[in-house]
């Protein structure tokens, strides 16, 4: 459908239910003129369009954002699906409507993340690290807390991390049997793996942080490079991460990265380390997902 066809439906004696499937804030912002809202990225959105018309014969026309955007597909899509019979994707959208020089309802501007700068300081409570270890049949999973750490963000962009590991925080959460439980983690704690005892935290400082001009929202957007350092032994070591806001006060970053254990002295069941191993084996790689909420410093 192109804009002027949407236009001469919309002066039409029958004209059709226009209905704008992006977010509230979005609506408020920029609409076309007599659009009704639901919103397709919410559960609901069936429930929505009912509250509009119970009439699954009625001629609707959904839009949303426009290019690169598959919003007003997936609206159309759904309700095609869910037995409306006249339904059409309008999938020029704001951006064809704009380009068209066509009028826009609403206050105009649309939701901007916010200005990034300072330092973010860690929210221990809240920042959390899962890891995963295998073997060729089992594995087990867990948590391990920070100790702390920080960002630095300038004009958006960050510039510096760094964080610090407890590595006496560690717990397993697949295992309910208390007893074995413990017999885990004191393997674990035990120089056969993070040897604890004499090296409580384990650090990780950046040294160098790459901007991935390809990331969209949701993907990583910076490659942390850095000096990672566990049972006092340090090496470089490369991770993408996210990291994003929601208020500008609150950041939150989170990486994922396999970790090869063997690098720093945790040799323990290794493979390639010992011969006939057979169910004492241990994969080399931890799987680690780092989750950092960190509070802007006032």
């Amino acid at each position: 459908m192109t804009t002027s066809e949407l236009q001469t439906l919309l002066t039409s004696a029958n004209a059709p239910l226009l209905v704008q499937v992006l977010p509230e804030e979005v609506f408020a912002a920029r609409r076309i003129p007599g659009s009704k809202q639901a919103c397709v990225y919410e559960v609901v959105f069936l429930d929505q369009i009912a509250a509009l018309t119970t009439d699954k014969a009625r001629a609707i026309i959904v839009y949303g954002a426009g290019s690169g955007s598959l919003d007003a597909k997936v609206a159309a899509e759904k309700l095609a699906a869910a037995g409306f019979t006249n339904v059409t994707a309008f999938e020029g959208g704001l951006d064809a409507w704009s380009a068209a020089g066509l009028h826009l309802e609403g206050e105009g501007a649309l939701p901007a993340a916010p200005l990034l700068s300072g330092t973010f300081r860690a929210d221990t409570e809240q920042s959390l690290i899962r890891w995963t270890g295998r073997n060729l049949f089992n594995h087990h999973s867990g948590t391990v807390r920070l100790a702390e750490g920080e960002i630095v963000l300038r004009d958006n962009a960050l510039v510096a991390a760094r964080f610090r590991i407890a590595m006496d925080s560690i717990a397993c959460e697949d295992i309910s049997d208390s007893a074995m439980n413990q017999m885990l983690i004191a393997h674990l704690h035990s120089d056969d793996f993070f040897d604890v005892a004499h090296h409580p935290v384990a650090e990780f400082t950046a040294t160098s942080i790459t901007p991935l001009a390809t990331c969209t929202d949701g993907t990583p957007n910076y490659l942390l490079r850095g000096q990672f350092t566990l049972r006092g032994i340090t090496r470089e070591i490369e991770f993408p991460i996210l990291v994003a806001t929601a208020d500008g006060q609150r950041l939150t970053a989170q990486g994922v990265l396999d970790l090869d254990r063997t690098q720093f002295g945790s040799v323990y069941g290794s493979g390639r380390l010992f011969r006939f191993l057979g169910k004492h084996i241990v994969n080399d790689h931890i799987h680690l997902h780092i989750k950092l909420h960190a509070d802007l410093k006032s």
